[in-house]
């Protein structure tokens, strides 16, 4: 008798089948709203990833023209130094 008493006592504290219904499809809208979240951050790695080398690409694209407009500088400075030597003093 106090076995079956322990068991009925019990039976409200195990989740019913109901509940565990319930609980699974809380895990499931859980998993598909991370799901969700997983593709949007992927989305989001991919379109930083791409901004990232197109940026990289600007700086290449920048760095060799100062690189030109340094080079061009010290040519105009030569040429024009040139120039002001190959004056007659007064």
């Amino acid at each position: 008798m106090c076995y079956g008493h322990q068991r009925r006592s019990l039976s409200p504290n195990r989740p019913s089948r109901n509940n565990n219904g319930l609980v699974v499809d809380t895990l499931r809208e859980r998993l598909a709203e991370t799901e969700a979240r997983l593709e949007r951050a992927r989305a989001r790695e991919a379109e930083l990833t791409r901004r990232l080398e197109e940026m990289k690409r600007f700086v290449s694209v920048m760095e060799i023209l100062e690189s030109y407009l340094k080079q061009r500088f010290h040519e105009q400075q030569e040429y024009v130094e040139r120039i002001f030597s190959s004056l007659p003093a007064k």
